[in-house]
């Protein structure tokens, strides 16, 4: 059996090391699921951060999962601000969900443009399946320390041009919902796709 030299030793254990930090980047890859919202206008293609808000990204696909989302609107769009939806059916019936989840806003994500968040009421700990995407920098969304925030839980991958089109809908027919757009933009399919780590939102 042939003695390594000093050069081959230290290949080794650069290769090693290499092959170690390759399988812990797969891990984390692993780690940030893909979910695609099928919608009137277009794909948006969505990272989820499962590693900085567990129990948000969990909660999103249990319903992503169950078909929850499907045929839900865009029920409350302000241009500049942000475009929410996850929570009513095309006649603006709110759909039953299940038991709010703990706030996970001190995470260390930020409320950026083309994050997605959860939205909720003035009670930091009530927030179930509607979620919104940030159309600009909304980092007065942030929790602090002394006053929660509203969580970010991922961001727009691919599609935020699409996101832009629903802002850009015209608005105001529907007295008892004045965000909504005047022709429903729907998700007509959410579903996963595969794992991936990517930051950019396009």
């Amino acid at each position: 059996m042939k003695r390594l030299t000093p050069f081959r030793a230290l290949l080794h254990t650069v290769l090693a090391t290499l092959l170690l930090g390759l399988s812990s980047l797969a891990l984390a890859v692993t780690n940030n699921p893909r979910v695609e919202l099928q919608t009137d206008l277009g794909t948006i293609e969505l990272v989820l951060y499962a590693d900085k808000a567990p129990v948000t990204v969990e909660n999103f696909l249990k319903y992503v999962d169950s078909g929850f989302y499907d045929g839900t609107i865009f029920h409350r769009v302000i241009p500049g601000f942000m475009a929410q939806g996850g929570g009513f059916t095309f006649d603006f019936q709110e759909k039953p969900t299940d038991d709010p989840i703990k706030n996970e806003s001190d995470n260390g994500l930020s409320n950026q443009r083309g994050t997605i968040a959860m939205a909720r009421t003035s009670v930091p700990d009530s927030a179930t399946s509607q979620f919104f995407i940030n159309l600009v920098d909304n980092s007065r969304l942030d929790g602090s320390a002394d006053k929660p925030g509203y969580t970010v839980f991922g961001k727009v991958l691919l599609g935020m041009g699409v996101v832009q089109q629903i802002a850009a809908e015209p608005r105001g027919q529907h007295r008892a919902h004045p965000d909504a757009p005047n022709m429903a933009v729907r998700i007509l399919k959410a579903k996963r796709k595969d794992s991936d780590s990517g930051e950019n939102a396009q």
